[in-house]
């Protein structure tokens, strides 16, 4: 949540009753006053105070509802209850000047019972917001608890009595709820300071006072006090000064009753017979095929609605209707609810991309999503797999914490390793996820049930126990890992320096790495068998964080290079890089291959994660060394015949993957390009790294819309050649492909609307309308030609880029 944005429930829509927790007494007890009967009975024996706090809730000054009793407590010198105290009363009945009264009772002073003293407190703040978190509230002596609207036992001290230590006790409120960093070390610092402030003040005051310590229920967001029904805000009064006045009308929001009564009977089940055998005239159908061709994302209007209801028979036989007309459903009404969903099951079976739009956020029927799921048991594991990270995501719309779509994860990750691995790593990143966490650990406790069910496959080669264990040691791996990058970041000197330490970790007390036991599967690649690290072959990048470069052998002789990261989320380029094998598998369909390099990438903690190591050079390296890319695949293809004295299979490669990556970085919005996350392979294939920026942010001011920097219009002999009339023909055809799956790569994005990803989670309609923009939905494939072109050469021709790139070479070179 970015600092400028609020973001809040209303209290009228928190059907939730009324929950506290009484914690303690915190202060020194006197001992308990006997009674001149007490002192004939009991002669020089002290008598052990026995407490109870007694709560009461008071609404605009009056009782309401029953007091509520805790427990009695014997535990002198510190009495501590840790009760939980839920009340009948739910948040939504509560009214601004909502108070609890708290009134500590002794029992051991006789039969009348020795009253302590009281304390109230409001629920709101005069910002009409709900008060969460510890609150410690000073007793009055020998009072009980007022609860009238004027108080006269205010729980909150006086501001003139004030001091340090209540100050840092509502700084360790905010904290409790989030609202301050944590940063462990400091954290503990600051909390022993605190330790030491306490007692010197409660040596200074001599514990004259006496406090309560009541812990109220927080939410994930701020609670802003609202009446329940319309507005009854009261507007400020009328100033001498030129000021606007607010006048609220109570009837805003509410249904129009002549439009509700018209809509009921336009859609009554007895018109069914009549819908049946309507048929849409030319214009309506017209309309209706506008209406089917608009994105997911976009709302249907109540003309629109009314339409697709009217003439629902005769669209059943339209597969690509059958979203849009859930979408008109009144699912409120349960007559006509029920007859959506026998018209579903009746209608033409959906193809798999409209099943992902019902799995998203706007359908929020269990049998619509169950539905969904059945369309995808269809779908071969390949495709699936394409898809995973979004259907885990998926499940934070869902229900229940066992729905339909975790148990389909689950059945279908049984059948194939490779699901199973890559299911369990995006469930267990989304454990620490505060709002989720509990169902996405109960689809990983039944994917670990499930497994460990398992008998032996048809080959007889690993059972179910075995299976899981071969993934859990993965887990293993990455903490060792984890701790390999600790040791070694710890290191004083430069790199060669850490790179030796690492190696001799490696050789030394880790050598268990550098022949495993067992073979591990692969995180990045299940199907591969792993059995150790190369020493000699492993190193760290030049970086910041200091990412390990680290060379496995493989169990069938071979070798693959992986780089580990620890400290950076990976989550945002796991999902770029998602989107690119994607979309190279679309293109593919098409019959066009522009030799993209989807690499592998997995996010195996929210800071933590490992990518496939593609060898390759930056752009800046190689013109630094070579200063053309032109001069660098001579190096590698040479031919005197061909185009700029290199083989012209190379030169296409080097143009096809530009286009490629050229339309797929202008698609996704991705920004912060400069020519060290541009990379090149040996055989021409460019392609870009680094995904910390998507969906149109860029730290960079006034980006090009496309991602083309003039070192490789020139690597093509410039903007009048043949090669770049032939690039920008790749990229309009690319493009074309691409907008027809236009629907697929939305709702894929909409699922992840939900996710921790941080150009998502900001503002999630927002990226994805400006993924929408991109793809020019308004146009035909001819206009789209056009306008692809025209921004191209937008983009060749924009120099401001060119010299902010300069600019950041130098930085890079001084760095």
């Amino acid at each position: 949540m970015s600092g400028n944005e609020f973001r809040f429930f209303l209290s009228c829509d928190i059907n939730l009753p009324v929950t506290y927790r009484i914690e303690k007494l915190e202060g020194k007890l006197l001992p308990p006053k006997l009674s001149d009967s007490d002192n004939v009975d009991s002669t020089s024996e002290e008598r052990k105070a026995e407490l109870y706090v007694e709560s009461t809730l008071y609404i605009d000054g009056a009782p309401f509802g029953l007091p509520m009793r805790t427990r009695l407590e014997t535990g002198a010198p510190s009495f501590c209850w840790n009760e939980l105290i839920t009340l009948s009363t739910k948040y939504r009945d509560l009214t601004a000047n909502s108070q609890l009264s708290f009134t500590v009772w002794d029992v051991s002073c006789g039969k009348g019972g020795g009253l302590i003293g009281g304390a109230t407190i409001h629920l709101f703040n005069m910002k009409k917001q709900l008060k969460t978190g510890k609150h410690k509230l000073r007793l009055w002596p020998g009072k009980e608890a007022d609860g009238s609207i004027n108080t006269t036992t205010p729980g909150k001290v006086p501001r003139e009595e004030r001091g340090e230590l209540e100050r840092l006790e509502k700084l360790v409120n905010k904290y409790e709820r989030g609202q301050i960093q944590r940063v462990d070390w400091l954290d503990r610092l600051a909390f022993k300071a605190m330790d030491k402030i306490k007692e010197s003040e409660n040596s200074r005051n001599g514990s004259s006072h006496l406090y309560v310590v009541v812990d109220f229920c927080s939410f994930e967001h701020r609670v802003v006090f609202q009446e329940s029904g319309a507005n009854f805000l009261l507007p400020s009064p009328i100033a001498s000064t030129n000021e606007l006045v607010t006048v609220y009308d109570p009837e805003v929001g509410k249904i129009n009753p002549s439009e509700h009564k018209q809509l009921k009977l336009a859609r009554s089940l007895n018109r069914g017979i009549i819908d049946r055998d309507l048929k849409p005239s030319i214009t309506e159908r017209k309309s209706i095929q506008r209406i089917l061709k608009y994105p997911p994302t976009r709302n249907l209007n109540g003309d629109e609605r009314q339409m697709l209801w009217k003439f629902r028979f005769s669209l059943m036989l339209e597969k690509r209707a059958l979203t849009k007309f859930l979408r008109c459903v009144e699912w409120s009404d349960v007559q006509e609810a029920k007859q959506a969903l026998e018209l579903m099951h009746k209608w033409e079976s959906i193809d798999l991309c409209d099943a992902l739009e019902l799995l998203s956020p706007v359908f929020e029927s269990e049998e619509v999503r169950a539905y969904a799921v059945s369309v995808l048991e269809k779908a071969d594991d390949e495709e699936l797999q394409c898809y995973l990270l979004q259907l885990v995501q998926a499940l934070r719309f869902e229900r229940s914490d066992k729905s339909r779509l975790s148990h389909f994860l689950v059945q279908r990750s049984l059948r194939n390793v490779e699901l199973a691995s890559f299911l369990r790593w995006f469930v267990a990143v989304e454990l620490h996820d505060p709002a989720y966490a509990k169902r996405f650990y109960c689809t990983y406790e039944i994917l670990e049930e499930s497994m460990l069910k398992l008998g032996a496959g048809a080959s007889g080669d690993e059972d179910g126990y075995k299976l899981w264990q071969s993934l859990v040691r993965q887990t293993e791996l990455t903490a060792q890992l984890c701790s390999i990058m600790r040791d070694v970041r710890n290191v004083r000197g430069g790199t060669q320096k850490k790179i030796e330490k690492l190696r001799q970790l490696l050789s030394g007390l880790l050598s268990e790495l550098t022949y495993f036991d067992e073979p591990i599967r692969s995180p990045l690649a299940p199907g591969m068998l792993i059995t150790g690290i190369i020493p000699s072959e492993s190193s760290i990048f030049k970086s910041a964080l200091h990412p390990l470069r680290l060379t496995f052998r493989t169990a069938n002789g071979g070798c693959c290079k992986i780089i580990f990261k620890k400290g950076d989320d990976l989550r945002q380029d796991q999902l770029v890089v998602q989107m690119v094998s994607l979309m190279d598998r679309l293109l593919k369909l098409e019959n066009l291959d522009l030799h993209l390099t989807p690499y592998r990438v997995l996010a195996t903690g929210h800071d933590e994660g490992m990518l496939e190591f593609i060898p390759s050079k930056p752009l800046a390296q190689i013109i630094s060394e070579h200063r053309s890319i032109v001069s660098y695949l001579q190096k590698f293809h040479p031919d005197e015949n061909g185009p700029f004295g290199i083989t012209s299979t190379c030169l296409e490669t080097f143009i096809k993957s530009c286009a490629g990556y050229s339309v797929i970085t202008y698609i996704l919005g991705i920004g912060d390009r400069h020519l060290d996350n541009l990379l090149l392979r040996d055989d021409g294939r460019l392609f870009h790294v680094d995904f910390g920026f998507i969906l149109g942010r860029d730290p960079k001011p006034f980006p090009p819309p496309m991602k083309l920097c003039k070192e490789m219009v020139e690597a093509m002999g410039g903007a009048e050649s043949q090669y770049y009339t032939r690039f920008k023909s790749y990229c309009c055809e690319a493009y074309n492909i691409l907008r027809k799956s236009s629907n697929l790569i939305l709702n894929l994005f909409h699922l992840m609307a939900g996710s921790n990803i941080p150009d998502i989670a900001s503002d999630p309609e927002k990226g994805i309308l400006k993924l929408q923009e991109k793809f020019r939905l308004d146009l035909d494939d001819e206009e789209c030609i056009h306008f692809f072109q025209d921004l191209i050469n937008e983009s060749v021709s924009a120099l401001f880029p060119q010299m902010v790139e300069t600019i950041h070479r130098w930085a890079q070179y001084w760095r």
